[in-house]
């Protein structure tokens, strides 16, 4: 495993970190996640990122860590390991539990610390911004999260590159700098190539991509058609079934070709095409199995790309778009 460093700080952040907004909730298999969560650790993965409203139900994928963590990594082995969670989006009634008031953040955060059985975070994530906060009070309540000792350091999710700029702006005036960036991208989301890899550039502020198979788009498994059982069959999953397009699908065997010819899998040459780029810190996977851990990190093993293969990407990406 390789790690790079997090924009201008100290930090360094594995190439590929685990993230547990699938699979580690009350209605999973607690021994399954608690394995994937062991075996990555073991294969050099030290990041794991929750959310507050990870689950379902919403927390569950906390607590769920927080016993994985009793039982696996006493003592010296919490300082091994980069442990990051977020609020931002609902998780609980009324007017406090949602959006990115000083209050709701807080709360979630210590809330998030107990379900965990921490003493503290090492980032905790403004998960998304909020139009009717001032982003200097949901600043502010990040900056005092590090000050209060309950997060070594705050980042950023969903944030647009012009509300990224004002947010590491305030943060630099309090003297809390923003670490990182959580972003969606993936071949098919591209939308941070449009500033805000830029402006996290010229901050010096770390980026990680999230959903970078999009939604499984980037796997073999669709690759004939909406397969039963996957997230794209399920009305109620993240992935809508009106995505998966006949020219979607013919552009992505394309793309397994190249991959083919590469040795990999299309979910292996997706999460390298996001490693080619020095400003993305880490590429946060899901995993659902062991053996779905350990596909994803045999990316690892093939991370160049030919200018040919490049220019082919390229031109299937662009009339993918």
């Amino acid at each position: 495993m390789k790690y790079n460093r997090c924009g201008k700080s100290g930090l360094l952040l594995p190439q590929i970190s685990l993230g547990l907004w699938h699979n580690f909730g009350s209605v999973d298999d607690f021994n399954n996640g608690e394995n994937i969560v062991k075996e990555a650790f073991d294969k050099g993965i030290t990041h794991f990122d929750l959310a507050n409203n990870y689950g379902p139900i919403p927390g569950s994928a906390e607590t769920n860590f927080g016993k994985i963590l009793k039982n696996n990594f006493q003592g010296n082995l919490r300082d091994q390991m980069v442990i990051s969670t977020k609020a931002g989006y609902t998780m609980w009634d009324g007017p406090y539990g949602d959006w990115g008031s000083r209050k709701y953040l807080l709360s979630s955060l210590d809330q998030s610390l107990k379900r965990m059985n921490l003493d503290y975070v090492d980032i905790f994530y403004s998960h998304r911004p909020d139009p009717e906060t001032p982003i200097e009070e949901t600043m502010m309540a990040l900056d005092y999260a590090v000050r209060s000792g309950k997060a070594l350091y705050v980042g950023i999710s969903n944030y647009s590159a012009e509300q990224t700029k004002m947010a590491v702006e305030v943060l630099k005036q309090l003297g809390t700098p923003c670490l990182i960036h959580q972003a969606k991208y993936s071949m098919l989301q591209r939308w941070v190539e449009d500033g805000l890899l830029d402006v996290l550039e010229d901050k010096g502020v770390g980026c990680i991509a999230f959903s970078p198979l999009a939604q499984g788009l980037l796997t073999d498994k669709y690759l004939k058609g909406i397969p039963e059982n996957s997230r794209a069959s399920n009305p109620n999953g993240h992935l809508k079934r009106d995505e998966v397009t006949d020219e979607k699908i013919q552009k992505l065997i394309q793309l397994n070709e190249i991959a083919k010819n590469r040795s990999q899998s299309l979910a292996q040459m997706a999460l390298t095409w996001l490693m080619k780029d020095s400003r993305i810190t880490s590429v946060l996977i899901g995993a659902s199995s062991i053996g779905q851990l350990n596909n994803n990190l045999e990316s690892l093993q093939h991370t160049t790309f030919t200018g040919d293969e490049m220019s082919a990407i390229e031109q299937i990406l662009k009339s993918l778009n």
